[in-house]
């Protein structure tokens, strides 16, 4: 098996909101699809990738699978995007596709023969008496997640809490105070045939709660493990992934903790990557359990890309995940060879970090991560920008075999030393680098087993960090 990193699908991919589904012996990737440089959320029409069950390093574009355009109220303009969706296999054989479409606070189906597509629209979710479930005071549908029991019946979440509501875009539709909801579905996988029920506490009603301080905002999604129910969301802190357990599907779930954050936060005690919203879910694959979540990139939060770990499940619980370079390689990256500088897994500034929103952080003393070329270019050249004094990029982790030598690639107008250090803080290298050429070299300290590295900056200027190769 060739070697996998993180991000996981081609530097030119941004498909946030990654939800990982196994069919026919094939993991899919569901999720939305941002435009690289893009004015607004997910303005792609959705896009899949897969994999064999057995080899996570093998990913296939699958192509579009549906249209924006597909959709009746579909009109153009930033503001009527497809958000994130999440897609089953139902009973009477066919896959069924839930999203929502703007910010109309409705969820509309797609359905197909097939996992790949194309999707055609169905219709949306409705009452018995047809009126639209979002319809009838219940809170705005947002995010939904689609699940169906070994009894065989169907479940719906949704929902959305945050602090404060812009009525610009929602008008005057009321966010999810009560919690994250549930209602179920007939087999015909559009009508409602319950009253809605509240699960996962929000800000507004969690204290005196396990839920306080990890508090349901977004990004509903539904997993059964060992006969248990796994309820995952994104936390009102927005980076992280968190969950909850029940019982039962629409009653009794209770906080757990974080599955992972993008910035590291629980693990460190200060971010140690550029940090926002964040959404995905659990895959289980013969024992192992994976986390897929996304990074943000282009110094907002409307270019983000899916990324993936591995995640320890024990008794029943699982234990927060490191991000990491290698991700879904499930071991160590082999430390010879040449390593792009766009798979760092932590990048900040010794001033620290910003949470990135819809306006762009201009800064000299902040790193980030960008490509030349436009949207959907297959060799767009990802890299890290305006690499400078203040810069940090971590790479985790490599498998190092007494290599003794270190080439870094940079392009800018800069003339200084590269540190690089393991994660213990060891000096392994210093690389002398000038704006007159583009690559420069210098011994490395031989090591042996698993290290991460570090490489920061001092001099004059920046650049623009492309890649690095240890021999």
């Amino acid at each position: 098996m060739k070697q996998i990193v993180n991000p996981f699908l081609p530097s030119y991919e941004y498909i946030p909101d990654p939800e990982p589904r196994v069919f026919d012996g094939r993991v899919y990737i569901y999720g939305s699809h941002d435009r690289f440089n893009g004015v607004s959320f997910c303005l792609n029409d959705y896009v899949t990738w897969s994999a064999p069950i057995d080899d996570l390093t093998n990913w296939r574009y699958e192509g579009v699978i549906y249209e924006r355009k597909s959709d009746p109220k579909y009109r153009k303009g930033p503001l009527n995007a497809m958000f994130a969706s999440d897609v089953i296999k139902a009973l009477d054989g066919k896959y069924y596709m839930y999203y929502t479409l703007g910010y109309c606070g409705h969820i509309s189906i797609a359905v197909s023969d097939s996992p790949t597509g194309k999707y055609e629209f169905l219709g949306h979710v409705k009452y018995e008496d047809g009126i639209l479930l979002g319809e009838k005071n219940e809170g705005i549908q947002f995010d939904p997640a689609i699940f169906i029991d070994e009894d065989k019946r169907v479940y719906l979440y949704s929902g959305f809490a945050p602090r404060k509501l812009s009525r610009f875009l929602f008008g005057n539709k009321k966010p999810m105070k009560e919690g994250a909801m549930v209602v179920e579905l007939s087999n015909d996988m559009q009508t409602v045939i319950s009253k809605p029920k509240y699960i996962a506490k929000t800000i507004f009603n969690s204290k005196d709660t396990d839920y306080y301080g990890h508090e349901f905002f977004e990004a509903a999604s539904m997993r059964k493990i060992n006969g248990k129910y796994y309820f995952i969301y994104s936390s009102i802190n927005g980076h992280e992934l968190c969950y909850a357990i029940s019982d039962y599907p629409d009653k009794g779930f209770k906080y757990q903790g974080i599955l992972v954050s993008n910035g590291d936060i629980g693990i460190k005690n200060k971010p140690i990557n550029y940090i926002g919203n964040n959404h995905g879910s659990i895959l289980e694959l013969n024992d192992d359990f994976y986390i897929f979540y996304h990074r943000q990139t282009n110094r907002n939060s409307f270019s983000r890309q899916a990324c993936a770990e591995k995640i320890k499940f024990e008794d029943g619980k699982f234990i927060q995940a490191e991000i990491t370079s290698n991700g879904l390689n499930n071991t160590p990256l082999k430390a010879e060879g040449k390593h792009m500088a766009y798979i760092a897994c932590n990048l900040y500034s010794k001033k620290g970090v910003y949470f990135y929103r819809v306006f762009k952080k201009h800064s000299k003393y902040h790193p980030y991560f960008t490509q030349d070329g436009k949207d959907r270019n297959e060799n767009p050249k990802q890299y890290i920008k305006n690499f400078n004094k203040y810069s940090i990029a971590g790479f985790k982790y490599f498998e190092f075999n007494n290599e003794t030598e270190i080439e870094v690639y940079v392009k800018g107008r800069s003339k200084g030393k590269i540190i690089v250090k393991n994660g213990n803080n060891e000096l392994l290298a210093i690389i002398s680098i000038n704006g007159m050429q583009n690559k420069f070299k210098a011994d490395l300290k031989a090591l042996k087993g698993i290290h991460e590295l570090q490489f920061s900056y001092e001099g004059k200027g920046n650049f623009n960090f492309i890649s690095f190769e240890i021999k």
